[in-house]
């Protein structure tokens, strides 16, 4: 089976990014970007994937945050879409259910080759996490599925402490997301009736 990695590259005038995935890795990462809560999310969404996960960006924070998140969002789902190739013999589906203490979060995954986000974690808008604007969430998996043309139903069952909550999501994506990517050898050519995805 060829190596299902890639590596892509973004420079703007507002951010400058080169992300690395691994989708048959460890789970091991190097995550550098300005924007604390971003990295500790992206370690733990390696980490419950089992993706290699390489990232250094630099952006406008002086300005805001929403640059650099929107952006490593746009590069992770590149990346994703790169490293799948056809998609052949892939589960193509996945979901997973992820408890944090009260926090409850479930996500949907399919690879199907359309992009679409129900999100759903019902976030306070303009609520922080430490600097973190919590409606930079939902604006980096809306990034994610929209350049990695996946579908992505992102709920929260229980919840009340925001960090859980988000917690939550990002390993309940990385688990759901190890499951549609995992190769199956029942599985022949590309999981669709249409014959591509």
């Amino acid at each position: 089976m060829a190596q299902r990695i890639a590596t892509i590259k973004r420079k703007t005038k507002e951010t400058d990014i080169e992300l690395t995935l691994n989708l048959d890795g460890t789970g091991a990462n190097q995550v550098k970007t300005p924007v604390p809560f971003l990295n500790h999310m992206l370690e733990a969404f390696s980490k419950h994937s089992g993706f290699d996960l390489t990232v250094r960006a630099k952006g406008d924070t002086h300005i805001d945050d929403h640059h650099t998140v929107e952006d490593v969002g746009i590069c992770l789902g590149q990346a994703l879409e790169k490293a799948l190739g056809n998609k052949e013999g892939i589960s193509r589906y996945g979901h997973f259910y992820v408890p944090l203490d009260e926090a409850l979060v479930r996500a949907v995954v399919d690879l199907s080759g359309r992009n679409y986000i129900n999100f759903a974690l019902d976030l306070v808008v303009k609520k922080r996490i430490g600097n973190f604007d919590t409606e930079l969430v939902e604006d980096f998996f809306r990034a994610a599925t929209d350049n990695g043309k996946f579908n992505l139903h992102l709920e929260k069952i229980h919840g009340r402490n925001s960090h859980h909550i988000v917690e939550a999501a990002f390993k309940s994506f990385a688990r759901a997301l190890k499951m549609a990517v995992a190769t199956d050898s029942k599985i022949k050519g590309v999981p669709s009736t249409k014959g591509n995805l």
